[in-house]
């Protein structure tokens, strides 16, 4: 009788082995690292829920995210609006009050 000798692979969420990337899988474009590695992510503590009020979101929460639940693209937003009104600041209404004193209310 020939023995082989298996090797046990840990599998992670989603069935594929832990280690696994998004980019192993899917073709990705232009994705931050945290997206490429979902073992990064940590799952929430979930305290135990009566199953009669446990919403989906609570459901969807809970589960660790795998290779097939990562985005596979990625386009950032320009954030040049935002570094503008650092420089300038916020807007500050400046127009004739017309609501009653109540100080003294």
């Amino acid at each position: 009788m020939d023995q082989k000798t298996e090797t046990a692979v840990e599998v992670g969420p989603g069935g594929v082995p832990k280690g696994t990337k998004t980019s192993d899988c899917y073709r990705t474009d232009n994705i931050p690292t945290r997206f490429d590695n979902p073992e990064w992510f940590k799952t929430p503590y979930t305290k135990p829920q009566h199953p009669m009020y446990r919403t989906t979101a609570q459901v969807y929460g809970s589960k660790a995210p795998s290779v097939h639940t990562m985005p596979t693209c990625f386009h950032a937003k320009s954030q040049q609006f935002t570094q503008n009104l650092g420089v300038c600041g916020m807007y500050r209404n400046h127009s004739l009050n017309t609501a009653p004193d109540r100080a003294g209310i």
